[in-house]
């Protein structure tokens, strides 16, 4: 059986290496349209289904992963930074607090679609300003979902729920639904 992450993330396709030894990798590259009415955990499972989606249309024999991390802090969801300037308020803002991770995630084979989310309590270090220019000056905030990545020295005081979720894709829950999603008793043994 074929398997596609349907995802560009090298960190997603580290973490899906764990649960399987071959997949491909094919990004959506469809436009991310965020429903602000939803609540956090609807909007970052829609974002994963419409990756998964788009990716699963022109590769119907595979099953498909796609996945979506956010952050939440405050009622607020904070993407990836528009450049260095935001990426350092958004470490300020969070320097000291408590915030939420939430990766959502589809995986679609036949016709079996199943969706879920991961949460994870995050707490910030006390970040000083040099410590944050030094860090945005080194490029790791840039192309991540609240401006950090928790594997990164110094950011991540601790956390409550999955590392892996943080990460960007949470191992366990993944490797939960492909087995579910398997397990339906139509695939050919």
């Amino acid at each position: 059986m074929r398997i596609v992450l349907a995802s560009a993330s090298p960190r997603r396709r580290e973490l899906l290496s764990r649960i399987v030894t071959e997949f491909d990798v094919i990004p959506a590259k469809g436009e991310e349209c965020v429903n602000l009415s939803l609540f956090p955990e609807q909007i970052v499972v829609s974002l994963a289904e419409a990756k998964c989606d788009e990716v699963f249309s022109s590769n119907s024999d595979a099953l498909v992963i796609g996945c979506d991390t956010i952050v939440v802090y405050s009622g607020r969801i904070l993407g990836k930074p528009k450049n260095e300037e935001d990426a350092r308020a958004t470490l300020h803002m969070l320097s000291g607090k408590t915030h939420y991770v939430m990766t959502g995630v589809c995986v679609r084979y036949r016709d079996r679609k199943l969706t879920d989310f991961e949460q994870t309590e995050v707490r910030f270090n006390r970040l000083s300003d040099e410590f944050i220019d030094d860090y945005v000056r080194g490029g790791s905030p840039m192309d991540k979902a609240g401006s950090y990545g928790i594997q990164d020295e110094g950011v991540v005081r601790e956390y409550y729920g999955s590392y892996t979720n943080v990460v960007g894709m949470p191992v366990g829950l993944v490797k939960k639904m492909m087995d579910e999603v398997l397990s339906d008793g139509k695939i050919d043994n």
